[in-house]
C-alpha cells in the first residue's frame, strides 16, 4: 500500500499532455481573444484559457486557444489576407507599367499633334488653295496615323501610299485648272507620274522611316499594357485548398498555440509561399523576355528609329514633297500628257492661284529629344528592376508582409512549435514543388489562367521582336482609343472616325488581342493566333505525308 501514492502520481504525469514551457497551469488566451476580436469576429465561445486541441484540423493538436470555429474563421481570414497581399503587390507593378505607358503615350500623341498643328498653321500661307482645297487629305493622313498607333487594322505603308496618290491627284488638277481632267485620266496620270517621282524621294524615305517609327511606338506602348494586364489577371488567381491550409498554419496557428509574439521562420515562410505561388513563378522566363524586349525597342525608339525626328517632322516632309512637285510641274505635266494624251480644255476658266505662288515659309521642328531620352532612361530602369518580379515575390511577401524572422533565428515558428526550421528551401516554379514539405502541390495540373497569360507574354514578346527589326504585326482592332487618357483629342471624331475612301488601307491581319485601358485598370482579351511558322510546319508535314503515301 505504501507505493500506491507514487504509482498514482506517475500515472497522472504520464497521462498529462505536454504544455511546452507553460508549466502545469493553463495559459491565458487573452492575446488570441484580442486578435480574434480585432479581425471582426465575435468573442462568444472563445476560450479564456487553453483547452485540449484534438478538434483541430490544421494547427498542431496540442493545447490551444482556438476552437474549430475559430480555426475555420482564421483559415478563411488568412486566405483573404494572402490574396489581398498578392493583389497589392501586383498593383504596385501595374502602377509602374501603366505610368510608363501613359508617359510615352502622352509624349507620342503630343508629338503627332504638334506636327499636325504646325501643318495647319503654316500651309495656308505657304500654299494657299493648294492646301485649303485639300485639307481633308491632310486630316485623313493624321487620322490614319493615330488609328494605326492605337491598334486599328491599318496597313501603314498602304495608308501612306494612298495619301501621296490622293495628294498628287488633287494638286495635278489644281496646277492645271485650264483642263477638264476626269477620274480615268487621273488614274493614267498617277501611273505615268509616279515613274518620274513627282514628289522626289520624300514618299519613299518617309514611308521607310515613319513605318519603322510607328511600328516600334505602337508595340512599345502595347507592351506596357499587356504586361500590366498579365499581372492583374495573375494576381486574381485564387488560392487552392492546400495552400489555404498552409497559409493558415503559417500565419495564425502560432496564435492558437499561445505564441503570438513568435515570428514564422524565414525558410518555412518561403516554402509555404513558393508552394502557393508555384504556377506564378513559371511566368518568370517569358516575363523576363518581355522586359528585355521592351528595353530593346526603347533603345530603337531613342536610337536608329529616331521617333522624335521622324514623327515630329512629318509636316516638313510633306512641305518638301509639295515643293518638289511645284518645281517640276512643267516636266511632270509634259510627261503625263505624252503618256496619257492631252485632256480636254475646261470651259470653267482657269484659276490664277498657281501664278500667285507663295514664297517659301520656314517650317521649324521643335525637338523634344531630351524628353524622349529621359522617358526611355526611366523606363529602362523600371523594366530592369521588374525582371525578377515573379521569383522574388515569395521573399518580398515573407519579409515585408508576413514579417518572417531572420534566416538565422532558431526560436521562430516552424509550423509545429517555437524552434529552428530544418527542411531546405524549394526551388522556383511548379516542377520544383514535388517535395515541398509545407504545401501539397500537384505538379501535373498547371493553372490554366496562368498558362494563358504565359502565352500572352510570348505573343507580345514576338511582336516586340518584330518591331525591333522593323517588321509589322497587326493588332486586333479592339478600340479606336486604347489610351483612354484623352491624349490626341485634337483629332475630331468626324475626322478620326473616317477611313480613306479610295483603295482602303486595310488587310486581313495576323490578329493579336490588345487590352483596353479604362481609368486606372487594364482589361485584356484572350484571343490569340497560332504563329505562322507553326502553321507552315504543319502544312509541310502534311505534304511530306501525302508524298510518302503516293510512293
Amino acid at each position: 500500500m505504501r507505493f500506491f501514492p507514487w504509482g498514482f502520481w506517475l500515472l497522472c504525469v504520464a497521462s498529462s499532455p505536454a504544455r511546452g514551457d507553460s508549466g502545469s497551469k493553463a495559459r491565458s488566451c487573452a492575446e488570441v481573444r484580442q486578435l480574434y476580436g480585432a479581425k471582426g469576429f465575435s468573442l462568444s465561445g472563445v476560450p479564456q484559457a487553453e483547452i485540449s486541441g484534438e478538434h483541430l484540423r490544421i494547427c498542431p493538436q496540442g493545447y490551444t486557444c482556438c476552437t474549430s470555429e475559430m480555426e475555420e474563421n482564421f483559415a478563411n481570414k488568412s486566405r483573404g489576407e494572402f490574396e489581398a497581399m498578392m493583389k497589392e503587390a501586383g498593383r504596385s507593378v501595374q502602377t509602374i507599367l501603366t505610368a510608363q505607358y501613359r508617359s510615352f503615350d502622352s509624349y507620342f500623341q503630343d508629338l503627332l499633334n504638334k506636327s499636325e498643328k504646325a501643318l495647319y498653321d503654316a500651309f495656308p500661307s505657304l500654299y494657299g488653295e493648294l492646301y485649303t482645297q485639300n485639307m481633308k487629305v491632310f486630316k485623313d493622313l493624321y487620322s490614319e496615323l493615330r488609328r494605326y498607333y492605337r491598334g486599328s487594322n491599318i496597313n501603314l505603308e498602304e495608308a501612306l501610299n494612298e495619301f501621296w496618290t490622293r495628294l498628287l491627284e488633287r494638286l495635278f488638277k489644281l496646277m492645271n485648272p485650264q483642263y477638264h481632267i476626269t477620274d480615268e485620266y487621273l488614274d493614267c496620270m498617277v501611273k505615268h507620274a509616279e515613274q518620274h517621282k513627282p514628289f522626289g524621294e520624300v514618299p519613299r524615305d518617309l514611308k521607310v522611316k515613319a513605318t519603322r517609327a510607328f511600328i516600334a511606338a505602337r508595340s512599345y506602348a502595347q507592351g506596357f499594357l499587356v504586361g500590366s494586364d498579365v499581372v492583374k489577371k495573375v494576381s486574381q488567381v485564387s488560392l487552392s485548398h492546400e495552400c489555404t491550409r498552409a497559409v493558415m498554419k503559417l500565419m495564425y496557428c502560432p496564435h492558437c498555440r499561445g505564441m503570438s509574439s513568435v515570428k514564422p521562420c524565414s525558410n518555412y515562410c518561403l516554402n509555404v509561399v513558393k508552394g502557393c505561388l508555384a504556377n506564378q513563378a513559371d511566368l518568370n522566363t517569358e516575363w523576363k523576355y518581355l522586359m528585355d524586349s521592351l528595353v530593346g525597342v526603347a533603345d530603337r525608339i531613342d536610337g536608329p528609329y529616331n521617333v522624335d525626328m521622324v514623327i515630329g517632322t512629318i509636316h516638313m516632309r510633306i512641305s518638301e514633297a509639295i515643293s518638289n512637285l511645284q518645281e517640276n510641274k512643267d516636266s511632270i505635266t509634259a510627261k503625263v500628257f505624252q503618256g496619257c494624251g492631252n485632256p480636254k480644255i475646261s470651259t470653267k476658266g482657269s484659276s490664277s492661284e498657281d501664278k500667285k505662288r507663295r514664297g517659301k515659309v520656314a517650317l521649324e521642328a521643335k525637338s523634344s529629344a531630351t524628353a524622349l531620352e529621359m522617358l526611355v532612361l526611366d523606363a529602362k530602369g523600371n523594366l530592369t528592376a521588374l525582371k525578377s518580379y515573379w521569383v522574388t515575390l515569395p521573399s518580398v511577401l515573407c519579409s515585408k508582409r508576413v514579417m518572417a524572422s531572420s534566416a538565422a533565428d532558431d526560436k521562430c515558428w516552424n509550423g509545429m512549435t517555437k524552434g529552428s526550421y530544418l527542411p531546405e528551401v524549394m526551388g522556383d516554379g511548379l516542377a520544383n514543388q514535388i517535395n515541398n514539405p509545407e504545401v501539397e502541390v500537384d505538379i501535373t495540373k498547371p493553372d490554366m489562367t496562368i498558362r494563358q497569360q504565359i502565352m500572352q507574354l510570348k505573343i507580345m514578346t514576338n511582336r516586340l521582336g518584330n518591331a525591333n527589326i522593323g517588321n509589322d504585326v497587326d493588332f486586333q482592332d479592339a478600340s479606336d482609343d486604347m489610351s483612354g487618357s484623352g491624349s490626341g483629342d485634337s483629332c475630331p471624331d468626324d475626322v478620326c472616325g473616317k477611313r480613306l475612301s479610295k483603295s482602303p488601307s486595310t488587310r486581313q491581319p495576323e490578329t493579336h488581342a490588345i487590352p483596353k485601358q479604362s481609368g486606372h485598370g487594364v482589361s485584356g482579351a484572350s484571343s490569340r493566333s497560332v504563329p505562322s511558322a507553326f502553321l507552315l510546319l504543319l502544312l509541310s508535314a502534311a505534304f511530306i505525308a501525302v508524298q510518302h503515301v503516293r510512293r
